[in-house]
């Protein structure tokens, strides 16, 4: 049950010209860094001290945020990495590092505090991430740390208690979006290591959590058919779609957003629409690809509000089956059967829907044309994934996969090289696990196994050159370390750590 839906400021509004001044200049480098500091008195009374003193000759913008905030610290800085040990024994070392215990209140702080311990990704990702942590756990599993993964997944019910849903990660500037909806994979994934029913305890926040990916289904009509997350179709069906409400640059990004809103404004495109397409691609987890582009290639044309995507609807799906489960559990044949009719009828729109005949290959819906994108990217592993895909589609997917996608290092992200991070050259640790899974779940073994085998290889070549597990890798250049993005190539790194602990296992 939700306990309380007063959201916390986020840095930009307790700040206003003090962040603005900080960003905008950069003096503490990364962006992230200011969002993530904690003032040392009332944000209001520094607000007043910035205004007092900004006019003074010798005011220095640096000296007087070093002085009023506490900036964020690197716990993982001190640590060594012993290359000469198995990849395997430095992520089970790396584990206490990226480790935080709960976390106090502390007023002005843009974090959200969680009442027990859980994972990092790491670098400059100092908060729990929502998807990411899922395939971290993956990790936590194969290293017998289960305390760790019930704890995560009490913080993540704790999270839909407290707002309402699974925001980005557990910092204020986040609260206006959530992340691909693992809730229902985590749950599942405790079910298989716990004694008690598990399902029937999370029940409530699994039907809390569909309700925040439903909300405004009931707004939708033929002339209103997008609200929210939600998207009826022409013939009264209802798919999902990435959305925020908020209009305006990211605080953690800003100023770096910026330029691209201005290239979009050459293009007529008003701020408001860049922005709410920008941060629907954000809450996908893909921040940035060119399966959001409506040219394919530049991040000026960002439609990712305007489309429905492949991967969310297979995970919406998984969470009415989750649901269906559950409630037989509980005995209330009813609700049971409810949830079961709905994933059955997500499932045949999934085989249909998302089905390009014309590349053969599953892609995003596009309500405007009424049509498949056709644009390919690794998210159509996840009908695989979940055995929504009918064995012919598999072929399919798993022909252009092995033809097309699969690279020395193994699966590139996209086809199109844009520059952006979630594109080729790069591979990432949560994509090669659902390609994995789903080749396996459709008897492609000798294809899923030389994905694990070259992923896995690349992991080690990395961190035996570098000492780190990195966010990402450049798979079709496996002599050069991934890029892309609007920040340098993060390591710690949470999922990485998971994915390859979990491939290893099998």
């Amino acid at each position: 049950m939700v306990t309380s839906m007063l959201y916390p400021p986020t840095p930009d509004e307790l700040y206003g010209p003090l962040f603005l001044a900080v960003q905008e200049s950069r003096v503490l480098g990364d962006t992230k860094t200011f969002v993530d500091s904690v003032p040392i008195m009332a944000p209001a009374d520094i607000v007043g001290l910035y205004q007092a003193q900004k006019e003074k000759p010798d005011f220095d913008l640096a000296d007087f945020v070093q002085q009023h905030f506490t900036l964020p610290s690197q716990p993982a800085a001190d640590f060594i990495s012993d290359r000469s040990v198995s990849t395997a024994n430095h992520i089970e070392r790396l584990w206490d590092q990226l480790t935080r215990p709960p976390d106090p209140h502390v007023e002005g702080s843009s974090r959200l505090p969680l009442p027990y311990p859980y994972i990092v990704p790491g670098g400059r990702f100092r908060e729990i991430f929502y998807w990411d942590s899922y395939f971290t756990m993956l990790g936590l599993q194969q290293s017998g740390r289960i305390s760790l993964i019930r704890n995560m997944v009490d913080n993540f019910a704790h999270l839909i208690d407290t707002y309402g849903f699974i925001p980005n990660g557990n910092r204020t500037y986040f609260l206006s979006r959530s992340q691909p909806p693992f809730f229902a994979l985590m749950v599942q994934l405790l079910n298989e290591l716990d004694e008690h029913d598990i399902v029937t305890q999370y029940l409530p926040q699994l039907e809390q959590e569909y309700t925040f990916w439903m909300s405004g289904q009931e707004q939708l009509s033929a002339s209103t058919p997008i609200h929210r997350r939600v998207v009826q179709l022409p013939d009264g069906w209802v798919v999902n779609r990435h959305w925020d409400p908020k209009t305006t640059p990211r605080p953690e990004a800003y100023p770096k957003e910026v330029p691209a809103q201005q290239k979009a404004q050459v293009l007529g495109i008003p701020v408001e629409i860049f922005y709410s397409h920008n941060r629907a691609a954000c809450e996908s987890g893909w921040d940035f690809s060119s399966r959001w582009f409506a040219d394919g290639q530049h991040m000026r044309t960002i439609r990712a509000a305007d489309l429905v995507p492949v991967d969310l609807n297979c995970l919406v799906y998984y969470l009415e089956v989750t649901l269906a489960i559950g409630y037989a559990q509980k005995g209330n044949a009813a609700k049971a059967d409810e949830f079961r009719q709905a994933a059955e009828n997500r499932k045949h729109l999934i085989q249909k829907l998302f089905w390009s005949e014309a590349v053969n290959f599953f892609t995003d819906y596009d309500p405007a044309t009424r049509q498949p994108t056709q644009i390919l990217t690794l998210a159509a592993v996840y009908p695989l994934f979940f055995n929504i895909a009918t064995n012919e589609q598999a072929y399919q997917v798993h022909q252009r996969l092995r033809q097309e996608f699969l690279m020395p290092g193994g699966l590139v992200t996209s086809l199109v090289n844009s520059g952006e991070q979630w594109d080729a050259p790069n591979g990432w640790a949560p994509l090669q696990w659902m390609a994995y899974r789903g080749l396996m779940n459709y008897g492609y073994a000798e294809t899923a196994r030389e994905v694990r085998n070259r992923w896995l290889a690349l992991n080690d070549k990395v961190f035996h050159a570098t000492g780190k597990m990195m966010e990402k890798y450049n798979v079709v250049d496996t002599t050069l370390l991934a890029g892309g993005g609007n920040y340098p190539n993060q390591d710690g790194f949470g999922w990485t750590n998971g994915v390859y602990l979990r491939l290893l296992a099998e």
